[in-house]
This record gives C-alpha cells, sequence and structure tokens, in this order.
C-alpha cells in the first residue's frame, strides 16, 4: 500500500504494468474475446426465484430548460439511462413506473416498451453490438429484447438486483445482487455461472478491458477481481487495504492496468489489476477545499470516480458536492470544483480533458479539470438527476431524473 504520508508512488512505469498483465503476446480482438466464453463452464438454468432511490418530494423549481428533448412517458421516478454503443441512436430509459422504454434520441419517439416488469427497473443498457437491450428491475428480475424485433428474448430472476452490465465484445451479460452473488449468463442461451460472494452485497462491479476479468466491490469493504472463465477469485482486497464501508462505485483505466474504488467511507483507492496491490489512497480529507461542508465528513460518501484518458488524473465525486481533481502519479489535490448540492455521477470525455457532472440539484455541469473551472451549466430539471449519460462525441447528454422526465442537452463550448 502506497505511503499516504509521502502521497508518493511510482505508477509512471506504464509499460511495466502492462507487461505484467499481458494474458496475450498480441492484442485480442473483439473476435477472440467472445471465443474465450466459448469453453466457458456455464450451467443450464431457468428463471426462478425493496430497497431503491428515496428523494425528498420537495420539488426544485426550473427556472431555465436548456434541454433540446424532453421524454415524458414515464409517471415516476427515472431512475436508469442509457446509449446503445453502435450509434448512439437509441435510448433505454427505466423507471419508478415498473417499466422501460426504448426511444429514439433526435425526436423522442418510442421504439418499444419493456413490459413486464414487477417492480422498480433501476438497470438498463445495450449489448456491445447494440442488438439487444437488458432492463432489470429491483425485485431481481432480468429481461433481454431484440432491438430489432422488438420481442423479449429471455429472462432471469435474481435476488434484488444491484446492477448489471455487459460483455465488452460477447453477448454475455453480469450481474450482482444483495446477497453477495455475481451472476453470468449467456444470452440468449441462458448458460449460466455464478461467482459466490461473502453473503452481503455485491453492491459495484466493472468488467475489465481484457474482457476476461471483472473486479467487484462489497458491503462490507472488500474487493474482489474474479477470472470469468475459470471462477475464481484472483485478488482478495480486505482489511486495511480494502475499504470500510460499502464499494459505491468502480471505475478502471483505457488499458485494464489500474482500477479506482469509491466508497462510502469518504476514500477512493487505486488499484494495480496485475498484482491486486492498493498503489494510491485519495481521501477529501487529505486536501479538504474550502467551502466544502466539514460538518458533513463523517458521512461524505465517495459517489463516482474516473480516469481522464488524456492526462494522468482522476476524477472522484463527493456527496457533499466537491469533485476533486487528482494527480495520480503524486495523489495530490490537483482542484476541488464545489457544487451546491451532492453529486451523483461524474462522467470523463473520451479524447480531453473535461469531466462532466450530474447532482442533486438538477444540473449537469462541464468543468476543464486543467485549470478546474467550469465550462458550462445546463438546467432544465425541477428535481434532482439519478443519471446521466454523454454520446461519444460528447456533444450530448442524456438525463434521467426525480421529476419523471429524461432530458437531452445540446452541450455546446467554446472550442466548438
Amino acid at each position: 500500500m502506497a505511503n499516504t504520508e509521502e502521497n508518493t508512488v511510482d505508477i509512471h512505469g506504464d509499460e511495466e504494468i502492462i507487461e505484467t498483465i499481458d494474458l496475450n503476446e498480441t492484442e485480442p480482438t473483439a473476435d477472440d474475446l467472445a471465443e474465450e466464453f466459448e469453453d466457458v463452464d456455464f450451467e443450464e438454468a431457468g428463471g426462478e426465484d425493496d430497497e431503491g432511490w428515496e428523494t425528498e418530494d420537495e420539488e426544485m423549481e426550473a427556472d431555465q430548460d436548456d434541454s433540446e428533448l424532453t421524454f415524458s412517458k414515464h409517471i415516476g421516478s427515472v431512475f436508469c439511462v442509457s446509449l446503445d454503443p453502435a450509434t448512439n441512436s437509441l435510448v433505454v430509459t427505466g423507471g419508478e413506473d415498473d417499466k422501460a422504454y426504448i426511444w429514439r434520441i433526435c425526436d423522442g419517439e418510442v421504439v418499444f416498451e419493456c413490459t413486464g416488469h414487477k417492480d422498480s427497473v433501476t438497470c438498463g443498457s445495450f449489448s456491445h453490438d447494440s442488438k439487444l437491450v437488458a432492463t432489470g428491475d429491483m425485485s431481481g428480475l432480468i429481461k433481454v429484447w431484440k432491438v430489432d424485433t422488438k420481442e423479449e428474448v429471455w429472462s432471469f430472476e435474481v435476488g434484488d438486483l444491484e446492477w448489471l452490465e455487459w460483455h465488452h465484445s460477447a453477448p454475455v451479460l453480469l450481474a450482482g445482487t444483495a446477497d453477495g452473488s455475481v451472476w453470468m449468463w449467456k444470452v440468449p442461451g441462458g448458460d449460466c455461472k455464478t461467482f459466490q460472494g461473502p453473503g452481503c452485497q455485491a453492491t459495484c462491479g466493472k468488467i475489465l478491458p481484457d474482457g476476461k476479468r471483472a473486479v467487484v466491490g462489497y458491503e462490507d469493504g472488500v474487493i474482489r477481481f474474479w477470472d470469468l472463465k475459470q471462477g475464481n477469485a484472483i485478488h482478495v482486497i480486505k482489511g486495511n487495504d480494502g475499504h470500510q464501508g460499502a464499494l459505491t462505485c468502480i471505475a478502471c483505466n483505457k488499458d485494464g492496468s489500474l482500477v479506482l474504488t469509491g466508497s462510502v467511507d469518504s476514500q477512493a483507492k487505486l488499484i494495480n489489476t496485475a498484482t491486486g496491490k492498493v498503489v494510491g489512497l485519495f481521501s477529501v480529507e487529505d486536501g479538504k477545499a474550502k467551502g466544502s461542508k466539514e460538518d458533513e465528513a463523517d458521512s461524505n460518501s465517495v459517489e463516482s470516480v474516473g480516469f481522464c484518458n488524456v492526462l494522468p488524473l482522476i476524477a472522484v465525486a463527493y456527496l457533499d458536492g466537491t469533485l476533486a481533481i487528482y494527480d495520480m502519479s503524486t495523489q495530490h489535490l490537483r482542484h476541488s470544483c464545489q457544487h451546491k448540492a451532492g453529486i451523483v455521477q461524474l462522467q470523463w470525455e473520451e479524447s480531453s480533458s473535461v469531466v462532466s457532472t450530474c447532482s442533486l440539484d438538477g444540473a449537469v455541469r462541464l468543468w476543464d479539470a486543467r485549470s478546474g473551472s467550469m465550462v458550462s451549466e445546463y438546467r432544465g430539471h425541477s428535481a434532482e438527476i439519478l443519471d446521466f449519460t454523454l454520446n461519444r462525441e460528447a456533444s450530448l447528454a442524456v438525463t434521467a431524473s426525480g421529476d419523471h422526465k429524461a432530458k437531452v442537452f445540446c452541450l455546446q463550448r467554446p472550442d466548438r
């Protein structure tokens, strides 16, 4: 573990890290990664067999509406939103009304409705090729739909669902549940594999870029790296190396050599995926910014984390409204960007040093990580934003809100 007093760690040797995790001499193609799952020992399984976002009823006044389009089909809070990765032309949203919709980003027209859910739909995402879309509700009912035919092609029921994620290059779906299990299915065949947890919630998870491993965070603060083919835990990070509270978020850098985790313990940890060693520690206490809320420090959960692709920077978003930009190599706080309310999620642009945030005050903001200044702000919701996503070019943001609406914002900046 890094010496947090010196706040330095040698992670500049990217080539050395990459060499230690290179599982093949050549970069695997999407077909190569998909073929890895042909030999996975899945078991045949059928679909057998609350806790959710709690938001204040206090409604905010929407003083302005900067959105280009508003989607208003939901009759309850909209909990999740995702774009199809192939074309970025379709959106899936899920909500408190037990419904999910697939709709067009250009005009808001519904392509089809995902029916049959029994509880609030909190997960929704498209497969890597955008041919399938998965929706999951809080009760654990997961459904997969074929986009071109608008038909349900597979369903499965687990315990209370925490998260859902598609594999990057194969029709393989991962899910984490409240009992700590992680499930993996080949869709639509239904072949199934489970990764046994510790009996507490598998609160967040991420498939690594190599497509062969996944990292999962648990309610007890433990982090496990799983081999998806063999089904065994490669690394288990716990005790002082783990978190002292439930994990809330996980991100990985582009080559998969590093993972960043966040927790309710107010800390973010940087982990070498090859060794399972913690090589960085980031805490709001290490560089508390002027104007941040000291009295909330005890419950200042890390809500979202992410890596910049173009600079050695990371971003950590806190419940007290602080967006902290850290230098990854020195672990020094570079900028502290203050919000008026808690941050729900952050997302770095693919090829720039701009990071976007959505927050409980209903606004989307863009921040320049080089200067720490806010580039632009977009409003239009009359309640908190609960999820958001950017398109590939970072020209559009799509939001999901407690005001029962999803919105599309056109992101304009001086350099465009």
